[in-house]
Protein backbone atom coordinates (compact mmCIF):
# COMPACT_ATOMS: atom_id res chain seq x y z
CA UNK A 1 0.00 0.00 0.00
CA UNK A 2 1.12 3.59 -0.69
CA UNK A 3 0.80 6.02 1.20
CA UNK A 4 1.57 10.11 0.99
CA UNK A 5 2.23 11.70 4.04
CA UNK A 6 2.13 15.57 4.67
CA UNK A 7 2.82 18.33 7.08
CA UNK A 8 2.76 21.75 6.19
CA UNK A 9 1.95 22.45 10.21
CA UNK A 10 5.26 24.07 10.81
CA UNK A 11 7.93 26.87 9.26
CA UNK A 12 9.28 24.74 6.98
CA UNK A 13 7.41 21.40 5.48
CA UNK A 14 7.44 17.97 4.01
CA UNK A 15 5.82 15.32 1.46
CA UNK A 16 6.84 11.86 1.39
CA UNK A 17 5.87 8.06 0.35
CA UNK A 18 5.63 5.43 2.19
CA UNK A 19 5.06 2.09 1.38
CA UNK A 20 3.36 -0.15 3.93
CA UNK A 21 2.86 -3.81 3.66
CA UNK A 22 0.44 -5.50 6.52
CA UNK A 23 1.84 -9.10 6.13
CA UNK A 24 4.54 -9.00 7.74
CA UNK A 25 3.81 -5.53 9.15
CA UNK A 26 6.46 -2.73 7.71
CA UNK A 27 6.90 0.64 6.72
CA UNK A 28 9.00 1.84 4.10
CA UNK A 29 9.84 5.56 3.76
CA UNK A 30 10.85 5.82 -0.40
CA UNK A 31 11.62 9.55 0.05
CA UNK A 32 10.81 12.67 2.29
CA UNK A 33 10.85 16.13 -0.03
CA UNK A 34 11.01 18.97 2.45
CA UNK A 35 9.30 22.21 1.53
CA UNK A 36 10.28 25.68 2.48
CA UNK A 37 8.36 28.02 4.74
CA UNK A 38 6.28 30.27 2.97
CA UNK A 39 6.72 28.61 -0.47
CA UNK A 40 4.48 25.72 0.28
CA UNK A 41 1.60 27.14 -2.15
CA UNK A 42 3.89 26.47 -5.19
CA UNK A 43 6.34 24.01 -4.10
CA UNK A 44 3.97 21.25 -2.88
CA UNK A 45 1.66 20.03 -5.72
CA UNK A 46 5.36 19.74 -7.90
CA UNK A 47 7.12 17.91 -5.00
CA UNK A 48 3.83 15.57 -4.91
CA UNK A 49 4.76 15.08 -8.94
CA UNK A 50 8.37 15.17 -8.90
CA UNK A 51 8.24 12.23 -6.24
CA UNK A 52 6.04 10.08 -7.63
CA UNK A 53 7.90 10.23 -11.66
CA UNK A 54 11.21 9.58 -9.56
CA UNK A 55 10.23 6.87 -8.32
CA UNK A 56 7.93 4.76 -11.32
CA UNK A 57 4.37 5.74 -9.94
CA UNK A 58 1.75 7.60 -10.81
CA UNK A 59 -1.50 9.66 -8.91
CA UNK A 60 -3.66 6.81 -9.23
CA UNK A 61 -0.92 4.83 -7.51
CA UNK A 62 -1.94 6.36 -3.88
CA UNK A 63 -4.33 4.45 -1.79
CA UNK A 64 -4.36 6.86 0.83
CA UNK A 65 -3.94 10.33 2.35
CA UNK A 66 -2.04 10.83 5.76
CA UNK A 67 -2.08 14.70 6.57
CA UNK A 68 -1.10 16.50 9.70
CA UNK A 69 -4.01 18.72 10.27
CA UNK A 70 -2.57 20.97 12.89
CA UNK A 71 -1.96 22.78 15.25
CA UNK A 72 0.35 24.97 13.58
CA UNK A 73 0.53 27.66 10.91
CA UNK A 74 -2.34 29.07 9.65
CA UNK A 75 -1.15 29.72 6.20
CA UNK A 76 0.30 26.23 5.66
CA UNK A 77 -2.42 24.19 7.12
CA UNK A 78 -4.42 25.76 4.66
CA UNK A 79 -2.57 25.01 1.67
CA UNK A 80 -1.49 21.81 2.41
CA UNK A 81 -4.91 20.24 3.65
CA UNK A 82 -6.44 22.16 0.44
CA UNK A 83 -4.14 20.40 -2.20
CA UNK A 84 -4.78 16.97 -0.53
CA UNK A 85 -8.74 17.84 -0.28
CA UNK A 86 -8.25 17.78 -3.88
CA UNK A 87 -6.38 15.13 -5.10
CA UNK A 88 -8.56 13.00 -2.67
CA UNK A 89 -11.54 13.82 -4.47
CA UNK A 90 -10.13 13.40 -8.02
CA UNK A 91 -8.55 10.21 -6.52
CA UNK A 92 -11.42 9.07 -4.58
CA UNK A 93 -8.85 8.04 -1.75
CA UNK A 94 -9.48 7.97 1.88
CA UNK A 95 -7.79 11.05 4.32
CA UNK A 96 -6.32 10.55 7.79
CA UNK A 97 -5.85 13.52 9.76
CA UNK A 98 -3.57 13.60 12.49
CA UNK A 99 -3.18 15.67 15.48
CA UNK A 100 0.99 16.85 15.57
CA UNK A 101 -0.03 17.07 19.31
CA UNK A 102 -0.82 13.15 19.47
CA UNK A 103 2.08 12.25 17.22
CA UNK A 104 4.33 13.82 20.69
CA UNK A 105 2.40 11.75 23.05
CA UNK A 106 2.42 8.88 21.56
CA UNK A 107 6.37 9.40 20.68
CA UNK A 108 6.52 9.59 24.14
CA UNK A 109 6.02 5.92 24.95
CA UNK A 110 4.84 6.66 28.21
CA UNK A 111 1.82 5.06 30.03
CA UNK A 112 -1.35 6.71 31.64
CA UNK A 113 -2.23 11.03 31.55
CA UNK A 114 0.66 12.54 29.08
CA UNK A 115 0.63 16.20 27.81
CA UNK A 116 1.91 16.97 25.25
CA UNK A 117 3.70 20.74 24.75
CA UNK A 118 4.42 22.35 21.36
CA UNK A 119 5.64 26.20 21.45
CA UNK A 120 2.58 28.20 20.08
CA UNK A 121 4.76 31.80 20.33
CA UNK A 122 3.40 34.96 22.02
CA UNK A 123 3.88 32.72 24.71
CA UNK A 124 1.55 30.00 24.63
CA UNK A 125 1.80 26.43 24.33
CA UNK A 126 -0.53 23.67 22.14
CA UNK A 127 -1.18 21.15 25.12
CA UNK A 128 -2.83 18.20 23.83
CA UNK A 129 -3.79 15.82 27.38
CA UNK A 130 -4.52 12.38 26.21
CA UNK A 131 -4.38 8.61 27.67
CA UNK A 132 -1.46 6.37 26.53
CA UNK A 133 -1.60 2.98 25.82
CA UNK A 134 1.38 1.01 24.03
CA UNK A 135 0.80 3.09 20.31
CA UNK A 136 -2.85 4.27 21.05
CA UNK A 137 -3.30 7.81 22.58
CA UNK A 138 -7.12 8.68 23.71
CA UNK A 139 -7.42 12.29 23.45
CA UNK A 140 -8.88 14.00 26.48
CA UNK A 141 -8.67 17.43 25.08
CA UNK A 142 -6.56 19.88 23.26
CA UNK A 143 -6.19 23.87 23.99
CA UNK A 144 -3.93 26.78 23.94
CA UNK A 145 -2.48 27.87 27.32
CA UNK A 146 0.15 30.24 28.93
CA UNK A 147 2.80 28.76 30.13
CA UNK A 148 1.55 28.96 34.04
CA UNK A 149 -1.68 27.44 32.95
CA UNK A 150 0.05 24.65 30.79
CA UNK A 151 2.64 23.74 34.41
CA UNK A 152 -0.69 23.97 36.08
CA UNK A 153 -2.53 21.40 33.98
CA UNK A 154 0.39 19.20 33.38
CA UNK A 155 0.94 18.63 37.26
CA UNK A 156 -0.56 15.14 37.27
CA UNK A 157 0.40 13.79 33.74
CA UNK A 158 3.88 12.83 32.10
CA UNK A 159 4.90 16.18 29.51
CA UNK A 160 6.01 14.93 26.15
CA UNK A 161 7.74 17.85 23.72
CA UNK A 162 9.77 18.10 21.15
CA UNK A 163 10.87 21.72 22.66
CA UNK A 164 14.20 21.89 24.90
CA UNK A 165 13.21 25.23 26.27
CA UNK A 166 9.03 24.10 27.07
CA UNK A 167 11.49 20.78 28.52
CA UNK A 168 13.77 22.50 30.42
CA UNK A 169 10.48 24.85 31.36
CA UNK A 170 8.34 22.08 32.86
CA UNK A 171 11.79 20.16 34.17
CA UNK A 172 12.27 22.80 36.41
CA UNK A 173 8.81 22.97 37.32
CA UNK A 174 9.64 19.78 39.16
CA UNK A 175 7.63 17.77 36.46
CA UNK A 176 8.49 14.29 34.68
CA UNK A 177 9.45 15.25 31.34
CA UNK A 178 10.00 13.47 28.39
CA UNK A 179 12.03 15.40 25.18
CA UNK A 180 10.82 13.78 22.14
CA UNK A 181 12.56 13.62 18.54
CA UNK A 182 9.91 16.04 16.16
CA UNK A 183 7.84 13.93 14.38
CA UNK A 184 9.18 12.21 10.89
CA UNK A 185 7.80 10.89 8.05
CA UNK A 186 7.69 7.34 9.62
CA UNK A 187 6.43 8.30 12.56
CA UNK A 188 3.26 9.93 11.01
CA UNK A 189 3.46 6.92 8.94
CA UNK A 190 2.91 4.65 11.88
CA UNK A 191 0.07 6.35 13.49
CA UNK A 192 -1.65 6.96 10.15
CA UNK A 193 -1.40 3.73 8.89
CA UNK A 194 -3.26 2.34 12.53
CA UNK A 195 -5.90 5.02 12.10
CA UNK A 196 -6.49 3.93 8.71
CA UNK A 197 -6.61 0.58 9.24
CA UNK A 198 -9.14 1.02 12.19
CA UNK A 199 -11.39 3.23 9.58
CA UNK A 200 -10.88 6.79 11.37
CA UNK A 201 -10.82 8.30 8.05
CA UNK A 202 -12.70 11.32 6.70
CA UNK A 203 -13.62 12.45 3.08
CA UNK A 204 -12.35 15.82 1.45
CA UNK A 205 -15.07 17.77 2.75
CA UNK A 206 -14.98 16.57 5.97
CA UNK A 207 -11.03 17.50 6.06
CA UNK A 208 -10.69 20.47 8.50
CA UNK A 209 -7.37 22.16 9.63
CA UNK A 210 -7.28 21.64 13.54
CA UNK A 211 -6.02 25.19 14.70
CA UNK A 212 -6.81 25.54 18.27
CA UNK A 213 -5.90 29.49 18.51
CA UNK A 214 -8.18 31.37 16.30
CA UNK A 215 -7.14 33.16 14.20
CA UNK A 216 -6.31 36.98 14.65
CA UNK A 217 -9.46 37.91 12.40
CA UNK A 218 -11.72 36.08 14.47
CA UNK A 219 -10.23 37.45 17.47
CA UNK A 220 -10.64 40.73 16.24
CA UNK A 221 -14.39 40.10 15.08
CA UNK A 222 -15.14 39.23 18.63
CA UNK A 223 -13.94 42.30 20.46
CA UNK A 224 -15.45 44.43 18.23
CA UNK A 225 -19.04 42.99 18.52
Amino acid sequence: MLLLITDTSGRNGSVALVRVEPDPHSIEVIEVASLTGGMFSAQLVPQIAALLSDHGFRKSDIDAFVVVSGPGSFTGLRVGLAAIKGLAEILKRPIVPLSLLELVAVASRAEGKVAAALDAGRGEVYVGEYEVSGESAKVVRERLLTKDEFLSAAQHATVATPDEKLAAVASGAGLSVFLVAFPGAEAIARLGWRKLQARETVTPEQLEANYIRRTDAEILAKVSS
